[in-house]
């Protein structure tokens, strides 16, 4: 039996001992802005991929993680975390 069509959410940010150049300028401004209450900003990426429905949920769990290490992101500096939604 072949799944529903799904949606996959993929959240990608520096690893946490990558120094955040950008996430620090945004920290910076927002500071100057009068922002209050803000330790730290980091940035990422995030993207949405749609699935066809040819998949079972754990392949499609397989798949995007594959996908989300092989290509989305640069293992050496970056990491991710997933969702699907039906």
């Amino acid at each position: 039996m072949l799944a529903t069509p799904m949606k996959a959410y993929v959240y990608v940010s520096l690893k946490k001992s990558v120094l955040d150049p950008q996430g620090k300028t945004i920290h910076s401004a927002l500071k100057k802005m009068g922002y209050r209450g803000l330790e730290e900003v980091r940035q990422g990426k995030y993207f949405e991929l749609t699935l066809d429905g040819g998949l079972t949920r754990p392949e499609a769990e397989a798949e995007i993680g594959r996908i989300a290490r092989e290509v989305l992101t640069n293992p050496v500096i970056e990491e991710f975390r997933f969702s699907l939604e039906e």
